[in-house]
């Protein structure tokens, strides 16, 4: 099926810092891409269960429940399994990548991360939707 990119394509982002949000929030909201921000763990779970998001961006670490739990809890609901999550994070061990991935995460992509690499991410998924 080709993705309708007239149709505005909805992320969810859980991160804590509000830097790391605004920078992410205006590096990919057009008016083709929708970023919705939580700043904790429960607020992102919330969030996403509340509407349809095509993908989920979310660090690891976060107040309230981390985000290897949350990824956990979306990816075991059957309205929730099926959205991409991918955690942005500055963890780095190659345990938390396991972690991460163990939980149902779909993509690891670490802090410092370049513009580029989400926006090319975006647009690959945007076209599969």
């Amino acid at each position: 099926m080709a993705a309708n990119l007239q149709s505005p394509f909805h992320i969810l982002l859980v991160e804590d810092e509000p830097v790391i949000r605004e920078l992410v929030r205006s590096m990919l909201s057009d008016g083709a891409v929708e970023v919705v921000c939580a700043a904790n763990g429960i607020e992102g779970l919330k969030l996403a269960k509340s509407r349809p998001f095509q993908l989920v961006l979310m660090d690891v670490v976060l107040p309230q429940l981390d985000g290897i739990s949350v990824c956990r809890m979306l990816k075991s609901d059957p309205t929730t399994s099926k959205v991409p999550v991918y955690m942005l994070t500055a963890k780095s061990k190659k345990s938390d990548m396991e972690s991460a991935t163990m939980a149902g995460a779909d993509g690891y992509i670490q802090k410092p991360f370049k513009g580029a690499e989400l926006m090319a991410l975006v647009d690959r998924l945007r076209r599969t939707v």
